[in-house]
């Protein structure tokens, strides 16, 4: 039974403690991985600390699913270091990395029970079997699958499947977790649950982990950090929430949020900034970093809750701009309406009750204060 919500972890059961391995943190130095004249990733330096949860996000193709397989030993470098621990594991093969990895399509071994998957990896490092017996037990205690260890994988739903994945690598003890966006082939509402299960493992087995994947809701609630990547590039490394308030660069801007930050180019002059039919007066902190940059051009963004809807014009926030609504999409909670003014399309996030309709014309109110400034052409951050 997974738990959701205000459950305790796993059920509120007593949780086994499995004695493990060393912890060790991951650091990548100066790395790069190139295929023929293609380079996939380079300078790559990341430092992720000991027992630290640490997501790897970016859209598909940025690197971060290679950068995983290096520190596995699945991929060889082409320049750069990668230390596990005080460790340079450049050359050791992956059965001596002391890692264990869970993969997107779980990878278990079809022939095999539940119990003999995760009996698999110990027998081959030449355990005893009373050992064997007690680690198996005690993550299946953990992970509630005891009832399901005789049980072959094509008998299990995909939620149950990537519960002995995760088994088998607990078994393991290893210093660190590597998952590989376990949960890309599960439904909603399994990856909404199985997200809380990971994150409460990570805590009570307190292992490194590094996690890859593409879904930005799932690097907002499981991370300690985020790693944002892009055409094998580091963009930008923090805090879930630091990240979204206060994003190193135009692609981090767009890319973290759903739906996405506006965007819209404008002219700087005298601390005003004209853009999408706004006259923006910029407050005086983010004049100043605005003056920083010569160009007189900047891009201005706004995530969509910081602007308001209103019917007809009134009183609000500054920034006042009218508009007519293209789309409206109900959440629900909220209404998410995109609104055209002139050759800008503004997302802004209102309550259910509000209830716009397409092509009506509603004012925007755009809370100056939560503006993000941009260098148009490195697309670095102003203010």
């Amino acid at each position: 039974m997974l738990t959701t919500g205000g459950t305790p972890p796993f059920g509120g059961r007593s949780v086994p403690e499995l004695g493990g391995s060393a912890m060790a943190g991951v650091t990548f130095d100066q790395v790069s991985k190139r295929f023929g004249n293609v380079a996939v990733i380079e300078d790559f330096d990341l430092e992720i600390l000991d027992r630290e949860f640490m997501v790897l996000v970016g859209p598909s193709g940025c690197g971060k699913s290679t950068a995983l397989r290096m520190i596995a030993g699945l991929e060889e470098l082409s320049g750069g270091r990668i230390l596990i621990g005080e460790r340079v594991v450049n050359d050791l093969p992956p059965k001596e990395r002391d890692i264990a990895m869970v993969f997107q399509s779980y990878a278990l071994y079809p022939h095999m029970s539940v119990r003999e998957n995760l009996e698999f990896g110990l027998k081959i490092r030449k355990m005893p079997r009373p050992e064997i017996d007690r680690l198996v037990e005690q993550a299946a205690e953990i992970l509630d699958i005891g009832h399901l260890l005789d049980r072959r994988p094509r008998q299990l739903s995909g939620g149950q499947r990537q519960r002995v994945a995760v088994g088998r690598a607990i078994v393991r003890q290893p210093a660190v977790f590597l998952f590989d966006e376990p949960l890309s082939n599960l439904d909603a509402k399994l990856r909404t649950q199985m997200r809380a299960e990971i994150t409460k493992l990570q805590k009570r087995l307190q292992t490194t982990c590094v996690y890859v994947t593409h879904d930005q809701v799932e690097a907002m609630t499981m991370g300690h950090r985020i790693a944002v990547m892009n055409a094998g590039r580091l963009q930008q490394v923090g805090p879930p929430l630091e990240v979204y308030e206060k994003p190193a660069n135009l692609f981090v801007a767009n890319f973290i949020g759903t739906p996405p930050m506006n965007f819209f180019e404008g002219e700087r002059t005298d601390g005003v900034l004209e853009a999408a039919g706004l006259r923006i007066e910029l407050p005086p902190a983010m004049r100043a970093a605005a003056e920083k940059s010569s160009r007189p051009r900047v891009v201005a963004g706004i995530r969509p809750e910081h602007v308001t809807v209103s019917r007809p014009p009134a009183e609000g926030p500054s920034a006042p701009v009218s508009g007519s609504v293209e789309v409206v999409e109900p959440l629900g909670h909220e209404v998410i309406v995109y609104v055209r003014v002139g050759d800008s399309l503004f997302a802004a996030s209102t309550d259910s009750r509000t209830r716009p309709a397409a092509g009506e014309t509603l004012t925007l109110h755009l809370r100056t204060e939560q503006l993000h400034l941009f260098d148009p052409e490195s697309g670095a951050r102003l203010n």
